[in-house]
């Protein structure tokens, strides 16, 4: 769950704690990412949740005005950071720097891209996890075609088979994370189809449920 700039403060905090619930509810494993300045507060008021910052930055402690320190998140109780959203895009050199800094600290790198052959670089950096997305269908709620995202579960799969897979971009629905996860992928998620429905919760529950269901069938 990302909820961008959509959220933040008390609103952020609540759907977080509903979040929260459900994480533990089904058993699922769940990556909340929150403004930087909140992540203090979502660290301790939910304890399920993987606390995400939505971008860190591969920086030294010292000089840096505005950098985002890697320190920093972790300190607030980020467990975990996006990095190259194609909202906050950043150079092989930044991505670089963030990831080595982030494998120093034991933060998990959560990294975005968005066609097979920048996907099959980004794996050869050796992320926790790459989020295969194409830029343009993007906060569409028109997700990926199954053909993109098995090319890009192959690209990744041939370059490091640890790599977590989650596949992105238009998710709005119990149907598109069932096509996610059916394309081989190993996880989802979204962030306009969620909070811009008129029940963010129930449509959180209803994709956790197919996610709980593809767990259980998959053992």
């Amino acid at each position: 769950m990302n909820p961008k700039s959509y959220l933040y403060g008390d609103e952020l905090i609540k759907l977080a704690k509903s979040c929260d619930s459900l994480s533990e509810k089904y058993g699922i494993d769940f990556l909340f990412t929150a403004q930087h300045a909140d992540l203090y507060r979502l660290r301790n008021e939910t304890k399920n949740l993987i606390v995400t910052a939505q971008h860190m930055d591969g920086h030294m402690a010292g000089a840096g005005m505005g950098k985002i320190l890697p320190e920093s998140i972790k300190t607030a109780g980020a467990e975990a950071t996006f990095l190259n959203h194609a909202e906050h895009p950043m150079t092989t050199g930044e991505l670089t720097k963030a990831i080595n800094r982030a494998d120093e600290l034991g933060i998990l790198t959560i990294v975005c891209a968005n066609s097979v052959k920048e996907a099959e670089m980004i794996a050869a950096l050796e992320p926790d996890v790459v989020v295969c997305e194409p830029t343009e269908l993007i906060g569409t709620g028109k997700s990926s075609d199954v053909s993109y995202m098995k090319a890009t579960n192959s690209a990744i799969r041939r370059k490091n088979p640890n790599i977590f897979i989650l596949q992105a971009a238009g998710i709005s629905s119990a149907a598109d994370i069932q096509k996610a996860l059916e394309s081989g992928a190993d996880a989802s998620g979204g962030t306009s189809g969620i909070v811009a429905a008129d029940d963010p919760v129930c449509v959180v529950d209803e994709m956790l449920q197919v996610m709980y269901q593809w767990k259980a069938s998959n053992k």
